[in-house]
């Protein structure tokens, strides 16, 4: 099972170019080359949107992916609407009190999709989590937006980091078994040890962070997905780079 993930997409308006940057140019580049990758998934991990969740750029992204015709899954984050957006995807059934969530199998393994669209992972959630990681016995794949530890990514770990992460990791720390999450939200490549998880961050379609800055500073423009691919009991991971698109 070869899944790409492709996270921060910060797709604007039509027309319009935050910091310069061409986003729904850089959009169809990841996903021609992900497209010619032959993935058996795609999954997009949230900030769909550049500012706020927008139906028409929500219906834009849509009709990209479906162009691909790769199967996929999309989350939100921070700069989304979820319910908005489960609505132009059409999964308006796997919304639970305004949360995007759910479980499904992709090939053999068992993958979890979070909602941290909020900020945080409500109460509710997070007993889900607890009760679908309980349930079963196998190393499990998670897909969310806001990673689940500190990744000294300074400038994002002091100004938005997940509100609640502490009631995350307790849930997550509690778990038997091993656990590989995928993430985005900090705009940086990264990975993070600890304990039975392996924290995986996934650069942007937008542009990446400098990790050693405190204040809000573009280290670079280039763009990027994550091959994840999942076979015979093990998990391979890389990141492919592309160079973005100014305007």
């Amino acid at each position: 099972m070869k899944i790409i993930q492709i996270t921060d997409l910060h797709i604007d308006k039509e027309n319009e170019f935050p910091f310069d940057i061409d986003v729904r140019k850089n959009f169809k580049r990841i996903l021609r080359a992900a497209r010619l990758a032959k993935p058996d998934h795609l999954v997009i991990s949230g900030d769909l949107c550049y500012d706020i969740g927008d139906v028409k750029i929500y219906e834009w992204i849509r009709e990209q992916l479906d162009l691909t015709r790769v199967p996929y899954d999309v989350i939100g984050g921070n700069h989304d609407n979820c319910p908005m957006m489960a609505e132009v995807f059409q999964i308006e059934h796997l919304i639970t009190d305004d949360e995007l969530y759910f479980a499904k199998k992709l090939g053999k393994a068992t993958c979890i999709f979070l909602d941290s669209s909020k900020g945080f992972h409500s109460e509710n959630q997070l007993k889900w989590l607890d009760r679908q990681l309980k349930n079963g016995n196998d190393n499990y794949v998670i897909f969310t937006h806001h990673p689940p530890v500190k990744a000294d990514v300074l400038f994002m770990d002091s100004k938005y980091p997940l509100q609640n992460i502490l009631d995350i990791q307790e849930v997550l720390f509690g778990y038997r078994g091993f656990i590989n999450i995928f993430c985005g939200h900090f705009h940086v490549e990264k990975s993070i040890q600890r304990d039975n998880i392996l924290v995986q961050i996934t650069p942007s379609t937008f542009y990446q962070l400098d990790q050693n800055s405190e204040d809000f500073k573009v280290d670079h423009h280039s763009i990027a997905y994550r091959l994840i691919d999942i076979s015979n009991q093990s998990l391979k991971t890389s990141v492919k780079y592309f160079r973005g698109s100014k305007k």
